[in-house]
């Protein structure tokens, strides 16, 4: 019993020992390689931050990603990754887009019909699909703007102005607005995107041009003013002409419908009628055949020195 527990304490002995020596040698070692623990630490965190923007993905509201995979085919064209936290491999790359409705100014010189130069300037109002997001991002970029919807918006707006005078420019500006906008949808809306409206702000015109214009139109609003004068004036003589006519015409037939007897006859009715007043009135019968009844009001003060 007595070895057993002389055996037992040699053992403990032995590992305790042993226990010490390694605690020893490893605070050794753990203070010999300070140094590159902390640089070795200070390595890793700096790698974390530099990779983290790549490796931690996050798409806010409006947004879509396009996922490229370097060792696994490429970009990801059947799927769209949605708003969220995304993890990626730090040798892929996720490709952040706006989705949501963007409108962007332009401006460009073009030529019309007989050459001359004038100004466009223009708001566009865009949106790239989000079920082919992928194919965009494979086949043009993130410079979808610059690449597809100015080329062709200004490809169209070239052939339509191309086919107008200034002065038809400066007439009908909002018909050829509405052409162009209906042209520039058929044109973009094939590309993986969708152009909502096209919306022309500013057609400028060289400044001698202008002034041309203006006073031409002036000159032909006064031109019009006139021949609209002759032509009332012209219309007031026709109808005061028919006017005459239609007189002339009808004291012609009263003349023709009156006679001698009729005129006496309604000369006494008119002496009767004035007779039955209540007022004195002195009656003179005129002489001859013909002669018609004269009244007198006696009631009727006639001033001194005119009745000489």
């Amino acid at each position: 019993m007595e070895k057993t527990i002389v055996r037992i304490k040699k053992i403990l002995t032995a590992i305790r020992e042993r226990t010490s020596h390694l605690l020893k040698r490893s605070g050794k070692h753990l203070r010999e390689n300070r140094t590159g623990w902390i640089i070795s630490t200070l390595v890793f965190f700096l790698l974390l931050a530099i990779l983290w923007p790549s490796m931690f993905v996050t798409i806010q509201a409006g947004e879509a990603g396009v996922y490229y995979k370097r060792f696994g085919g490429g970009t990801v064209v059947d799927k769209v990754y949605g708003e969220g936290f995304h993890v990626v491999a730090p040798w892929d790359k996720m490709t952040v887009y706006n989705v949501r409705f963007q409108t962007n100014t332009h401006e460009m010189d073009v030529l019309t019909s007989r050459g001359m130069q004038v100004h466009v300037k223009m708001a566009i109002r865009y949106q790239p699909e989000y079920e082919t997001l992928g194919v965009l991002h494979q086949k043009v970029g993130p410079d979808y703007f610059k690449k597809i919807i100015v080329p062709d918006v200004e490809h169209t707006i070239r052939k339509v102005v191309g086919k107008y005078d200034v002065e038809e420019l400066y007439a009908s500006e909002k018909d050829i607005l509405q052409k162009l906008s209906n042209e520039a949808f058929s044109s973009a809306n094939d590309k993986y995107l969708k152009i909502d409206s096209l919306l022309i702000t500013k057609i400028e015109m060289p400044p001698k041009i202008k002034v041309a214009i203006e006073k031409k139109q002036e000159e032909q609003q006064l031109s019009e003013a006139y021949l609209y004068k002759l032509e009332r004036e012209k219309k007031e003589a026709e109808r005061r002409a028919i006017e005459a006519r239609g007189i002339q015409v009808a004291n012609a037939i009263i003349a023709s419908s009156l006679s001698e007897q009729i005129l006496r006859w309604k000369g006494i009715e008119a002496t009767l009628e004035v007779s039955k007043s209540p007022n004195a009135k002195i009656v003179l019968f005129g002489s001859g055949k013909t002669g018609l009844p004269v009244l007198f009001d006696t009631n009727t003060v006639i001033p001194a020195g005119k009745g000489k």
